[in-house]
């Protein structure tokens, strides 16, 4: 199995586990709000890259620039966009 699988599949089994056990309201609340700022985090830096590459921009999507991303959002991708033109 690759990685992606295996993640998936321990999300889905952490999500199973936590129905089973009847987790505190609280601790599923901030799992849920994580999961879904990294998965806007991702879909950011995804579509920085599609449009992007029109003028030769390309950020990594990794753990690192991921973290950015859901942290900060809009302005944590404008600031890796900054960083890969400026710096790099």
């Amino acid at each position: 199995m690759n990685t992606t699988t295996m993640i998936i599949i321990g999300i889905i089994g952490l999500v199973i586990v936590l129905f089973i056990i009847r987790a505190p309201s609280k601790a599923s609340k901030i799992l849920g709000h994580g999961a879904i700022r990294l998965t806007i985090g991702v879909l950011l830096l995804f579509f920085l890259n599609v449009f992007g590459g029109s003028i030769g921009l390309h950020v990594p999507i990794n753990i690192f620039t991921v973290l950015v991303s859901s942290v900060l959002g809009i302005f944590g991708v404008t600031s890796l966009a900054a960083i890969h033109l400026f710096i790099l």
